[in-house]
């Protein structure tokens, strides 16, 4: 089913999924208007999308996710919403309210712009860290939607994506002002990485520092499936696709679907390693120190960080839950999204490999030549 003639709002669109989610609904359907919601949108952005544009206007949106009557305006007249936009935090650095009022609240009221507007289709982005791992460690490997979460979430950003994924769930089905019903959808991309990707960079900044040897964080037998950019926004593509079609919306409305590709199953440290050898870079066998050690390690930056709360806010680098994270088999399949939505992985491993390793070999000089400008 084509989106042809719609008009559709992607929120996050200055960020690196929705960045990617533009260009293809650009590249892939003729719609009407594409409406890109940020806080900031760069010029950059759209000069590099002119050319892919046609027909479709591009209308920019900057304002904050918070302000319903903002919302309320942006959602006029569209179809379609993609909700990308969200603040992401692993290591404790913004407060827990910051974290709720734009992920759970600016969802709600975006949830109730779309009610209010008569917009038919909602397809909310969550993520692979709303189903644990929980703090023992559990593995997890080639799961599913069905297998059983046991998680409790410590990661603030983890609890407030789960909530938001659980209203936007909740709120399928709900009639809208013109009589119709809304309908949504959740993805849970695993880690998603490609160009544009700034872990990716983050990683390589820290190899460099360290004379071109990247840090091991995760254990070699702790095997996740991450998913390439281009395979998720094609993910979201085909949600939205499916919601428009009636067969599929009646199977696919208020589900929740993992959305991974063929990206071979590998560490977190091991993965940074596989696209940045290329480039010259090596990685450390094993951790620094033992794991029971490190926990230990984590345990008293976590006191420390409670003690002096009343008086500064510190975001140590590393947590226990994020070293569980990094060191846990946690790892799902696309078996659903392929069967309900449609879904298969445009890009090979090896393509998206190659996308990968080519952009970063452009952004090599440059994080360089910042390091020694430092």
């Amino acid at each position: 089913m084509s989106l042809s003639g719609d008009v559709c709002l992607v929120t996050g669109a200055g960020g690196f999924l929705g960045r990617r989610l533009v260009k293809l609904l650009l590249e892939e359907e003729k719609l009407a208007e594409i409406r890109l919601l940020d806080q900031h949108i760069q010029p950059q952005l759209l000069q590099s999308l002119e050319e892919a544009r046609g027909e479709t206007r591009l209308s920019v949106l900057e304002g904050d996710i918070r302000d319903s009557d903002f919302l309320v305006r942006a959602c006029r007249g569209v179809s379609v919403v993609f909700h990308i936009a969200s603040l992401i935090d692993v290591i404790g650095a913004l407060d827990y309210s910051e974290l709720y009022t734009v992920n759970v609240k600016g969802t709600q009221l975006l949830l109730e712009a779309c009610v209010r507007e008569n917009v038919v289709s909602f397809v909310y982005t969550s993520s692979i860290e709303v189903a644990g791992p929980n703090p023992a460690g559990d593995p997890v490997i080639n799961g599913d939607e069905d297998t059983a979460d046991a998680s409790t979430l410590k990661f603030a950003y983890s609890r407030t994506k789960k909530e938001a994924e659980r209203r936007s769930l909740e709120a399928n089905g709900e009639r809208l002002q013109n009589g119709g019903r809304l309908a949504t959808v959740a993805l849970r991309p695993m880690y998603i990485y490609g160009e544009g990707c700034r872990f990716l960079l983050g990683h390589m900044a820290d190899g460099i520092a360290n004379r071109d040897v990247l840090y091991r964080t995760s254990a070699r037998e702790a095997r996740v499936n991450p998913v390439y950019v281009g395979n998720a926004a094609l993910a979201h593509l085909q949600a939205a696709r499916s919601l428009r079609d009636v067969d599929r919306r009646a199977v696919a409305a208020g589900n929740v679907y993992y959305v991974s590709d063929d990206t071979p199953p590998v560490s977190y440290s091991d993965f940074n390693h596989a696209v940045m050898a290329p480039l010259g870079f090596r990685i450390q066998q094993k951790h620094m120190q033992p794991l029971w050690l490190l926990h230990v390690f984590c345990f008293l930056l976590e006191v420390l960080r409670f003690c002096l709360q009343p008086f500064k806010h510190i975001a140590p680098p590393l947590n226990r839950q994020l070293l569980v994270m990094l060191n846990t088999p946690f790892s799902f399949g696309y078996q659903k999204a392929k069967r309900d939505l449609g879904y298969a992985p445009r890009y090979t491993w090896e393509e998206a490999r190659t996308h990968t390793v080519v952009w970063l070999a452009d952004q090599l000089p440059k994080e360089r030549e910042r390091l020694r400008a430092k």
